[in-house]
């Protein structure tokens, strides 16, 4: 038979038994349910995200002639939130008395507050029938200006030219052309020829 020792020691072993299966149990159900939550945080959407999809900006000049921006990822920049880094864009501007000129370019850079915007890589401008290539153009509503740089390649039908450099008056149409080094020339070539 069993002494009474042995049966407190037999009692007391079965409660630590059934606590520590308890214990263990509950602290592994505990963090099942941390990590399922965590898990949870980490999958869904960030809502204090400067991404913006689909974006689309539409502004008028003193003149009433439209300029119109849209790209499909807006970024904006957290120091200076009236700047917005854009991804695949394509501005029109709609001169009263003219054409539409349209823009396209891989990335910009775009003030909401006064309009300018910059265009960088694989930037194509097109008028009518003429068509610029270029790296790089720093467009200002205000000023009615395009600067057009890096790797300039201006084609129409009759002419392909060549430059560092276009600085056209939207308005006006008043255009300079030039190369940055003074022994370098504009190259101009009739595509008649």
């Amino acid at each position: 038979m069993l002494n009474k020792k042995k049966i407190f020691f037999l009692i007391f072993l079965i409660i630590v038994v059934i606590f520590t299966y308890k214990y263990f149990n509950n602290t592994s159900k505990e963090k099942k349910a941390k990590n399922l939550i965590n898990n949870e945080i980490e999958e869904q959407p960030n809502f204090n995200s400067n991404i913006i999809l689909d974006v689309n900006y539409s502004a008028y000049d003193s003149k009433d002639n439209q300029y119109s921006i849209s790209a499909k990822k807006g970024e904006i920049d957290l120091s200076n939130t009236n700047i917005i880094f854009l991804t695949d864009i394509i501005a029109l501007i709609n001169l009263n008395d003219s054409n539409v000129i349209k823009i396209t370019s891989d990335y910009g850079k775009y003030n909401i507050n006064n309009y300018n915007t910059i265009f960088s890589k694989n930037v194509l401008i097109d008028y009518i029938d003429n068509k610029i290539n270029s790296e790089y153009l720093d467009f200002s509503l205000i000023k009615n200006t395009m600067i057009i740089s890096k790797n300039v390649i201006y084609n129409n039908k009759e002419n392909i030219l060549k430059a560092d450099t276009i600085e056209m008056d939207i308005t006006t149409k008043n255009t300079k052309i030039y190369m940055h080094e003074d022994k370098k020339k504009v190259n101009l070539k009739n595509k008649l020829n």
